[in-house]
């Protein structure tokens, strides 16, 4: 899952409707016998058997979406490879809906700080130190990952990839430049979590201005500036908010589209191109 990965209609299915079906209904009908219409109109209405009183409210979609990281948390073995990692502190996953050619979740494992939000959480100076140290290995991972998936395309890399002496290859082009690691202002799902991305934000999955801006603006704050001081700009709400409505800006060249959407994303895929040519 992702935190404003995608939109919610398209992550979590419509509840089922409830209410008996139009076979119910005829089949009741033809089978009861005729009522005087005095007696019906007056005779106490029937509760809908589809809820029934002692039955628990389901939470909408909405709710359910936001709590979805705790299951990669408590049953990490039932997602098979999407988890990348388990670790006593916390668990590396792939983000559902990537924003960008890379891009992994780290979740921590802590129940003391897992709903809490970030400034919150990371004001416990053990507990920061643990997530950065295992988002730090976690963006070695990601980088290796990066360079795997697009390392054969880069000039810088050329030597590396042609090297016969695999023990004794050339550094390369550094992939982990290309990982940003970091934090929503205001995540939109409930449980803690860590996004750690390549920075090309070229994926079918960014479609409106919330998915783009909210990693290429300052709501998106890096692990290592936490805990952010008390009159740190970034805690204001507006603030964060008047990045989320800002005009789109390549995050290469920055170059200004407006609101214009369709442009930018052609423009993003001629970046990616240039890019990882570097």
């Amino acid at each position: 899952m992702a935190e404003q990965a995608e939109d919610i209609d398209d992550i979590i299915d419509p509840p089922m409707g409830a209410g008996p079906s139009k076979h119910h209904n005829e089949t009741s009908s033809t089978s009861s016998k005729p009522k005087n219409a005095f007696t019906e109109l007056m005779a106490p209405k029937r509760k809908s058997s589809s809820s029934p009183p002692d039955q628990p409210p389901k939470k909408d979609k909405r709710d359910r979406w936001r709590g979805a990281l705790v299951q990669y948390i408590d049953n990490p073995s039932s997602f098979g490879t999407q988890v990348l990692r388990v670790t006593p502190n916390t668990v590396l996953i792939k983000d559902s809906f990537p924003k960008a050619t890379v891009h992994l979740l780290l979740l921590p494992r802590s129940k003391k700080h897992s709903l809490l939000r970030p400034n919150e959480a990371f004001a416990d100076p053990a507990f920061l130190a643990i997530v950065q140290e295992e988002a730090a290995s976690a963006a070695k991972l990601a980088a290796a990952e990066l360079e795997r998936l697009v390392g054969s395309y880069s000039a810088t890399n050329k030597p590396r990839v042609e090297a016969t002496d695999y023990a004794n290859r050339p550094p390369g082009r550094d992939y982990l430049k290309e990982i940003k690691v970091g934090m929503h202002a205001h995540p939109s799902m409930d449980h803690l979590h860590v996004h750690i991305i390549s920075k090309d934000m070229h994926s079918d999955k960014v479609k409106h201005k919330k998915h783009y801006n909210s990693f290429t603006t300052e709501f998106f704050i890096p692990l290592v500036d936490y805990p952010l001081a008390e009159g740190d700009i970034r805690r204001d709400v507006g603030f964060q908010n008047g990045n989320l409505s800002r005009d789109f800006k390549c995050w290469r060249c920055g170059r200004d589209f407006g609101n214009k959407f369709t442009q930018l994303k052609k423009h993003l895929d001629e970046e990616f191109e240039e890019w990882k040519r570097e």
